[in-house]
């Protein structure tokens, strides 16, 4: 504990000293006064007697500890009128990060995407001061989320990329894995055809737009527009991490606006972090048209060009761990915000000072008889 005015105490114990001095002086002056005069008759034997003697005592005991609390009282107040306190280090974590969820959904990721949804939905209800936006591409990208800290509206979203996943899933497992035209199968598999594409065509609509003409997996035009996503790019003091799910198998019919290298020296020019997730070889779709080692080679310079990582989804790392590691990651640390706070404490004067006033009133009663 210490005291902002700590010459209060000193200067007032030496009042103090200064106090009862000057009463003992005086006191013993006017006792001296008084000794050569005349006495009272018959005060002797009374003097004498066991009675007088224990109200003597009594008197001066009761006498001392009324001083010695009223110079309690006196010290406990200037104890209170220095104002002890104590200084505190206060740590409070700051979460200054802008993280952008970037989904390629082709539909050779509808495995990965959904394990990455269904994760990631648990993740953003723990959250607190981070903002998150989720941005899916293909031919053409979707800001799906706008950078939000709305954690329930994020997860709300998640939920409907979910059901696209499977959706998907399904028309692939179901449908496209046992029929190669819409004649060869029954009538309740072919209703369910077009039911499902139906409900694809809402999500399609936006990440297929041209694709006829563009083709698909534009994979550095996906970066780049969830790059260009966070506000105010060079001019942020937030954390800006993207965390992007892609097989890389870039199938475009004419030159992208931004292709992957590109868009990843954009990311480190502005100070944006790529952390890549990339599918284990044995669920790496069409290993005939695409070199499974040439596309995770590309897609691991671009991620650490950024200084971020690619993680490899296996049986052994599953998405879960893999966005765990990321959080690990340096970038990812919570700023931590030092403030030194004063906290006063004037307790323990205070309950000395009420409790010597105590002291002082009992003995004023109990003299007084």
């Amino acid at each position: 504990m210490e005291m902002m005015h700590k010459w209060v105490v000193y200067l007032g114990i030496f009042a103090i000293i200064l106090v009862l001095s000057f009463a003992f002086l005086f006191r013993r002056k006017h006792r001296d006064m008084f000794a050569k005069g005349v006495k009272v008759s018959g005060t002797q034997k009374i003097k004498s007697t066991e009675v007088y003697n224990n109200l003597k005592l009594q008197y001066r005991f009761l006498s001392a500890l009324m001083v010695a609390a009223l110079v309690g009282c006196a010290v406990s107040a200037f104890f209170l009128v220095a104002r002890p306190y104590k200084n505190q280090d206060v740590y409070t974590g700051i979460k200054k990060r802008d993280i952008i969820i970037c989904m390629d959904v082709s539909y050779s990721l509808y495995d990965l995407n959904s394990e990455l949804t269904e994760y990631l939905k648990g993740v953003v209800r723990g959250l607190a001061g981070d903002r998150i936006g989720i941005s899916i591409f293909n031919t053409s990208s979707v800001t799906y989320v706008p950078l939000t800290d709305d954690y329930d509206y994020v997860a709300a979203k998640l939920d409907e990329l979910d059901k696209y996943f499977k959706l998907q899933k399904e028309l692939y497992e179901e449908i496209y894995d046992h029929y190669n035209y819409t004649y060869e199968m029954p009538d309740n598999v072919e209703a369910r055809y077009y039911q499902l594409m139906d409900e694809l065509a809402y999500y399609d609509a936006g990440t297929l737009y041209n694709n006829t003409i563009r083709g698909s997996s534009l994979i550095g035009e996906g970066l780049g527009t969830a790059l260009y996503s966070f506000p105010y790019l060079g001019d942020s003091e937030r954390t800006r991490v993207i965390i992007m799910s892609t097989d890389n198998q870039l199938n475009a019919h004419d030159r992208q606006v931004m292709d992957l290298n590109e868009a990843a020296g954009y990311c480190k020019k502005n100070k944006v972090t790529v952390f890549g997730i990339f599918p284990s070889e044995e669920n790496f779709y069409q290993p005939e048209n695409f070199s499974y080692d040439v596309c995770k080679k590309e897609y691991k310079s671009a991620v650490e060009k950024t200084g971020g990582l690619l993680y490899v989804r296996t049986p052994d790392l599953p998405v879960s761990a893999i966005v765990q590691n990321i959080q690990k990651q340096d970038v990812m640390t919570v700023n931590m915000i030092v403030s030194r706070e004063t906290t006063d404490l004037p307790r323990t004067p205070f309950i000395f000072l009420l409790l010597f006033l105590g002291i002082v009133c009992a003995m004023g009663v109990v003299l007084q008889k």
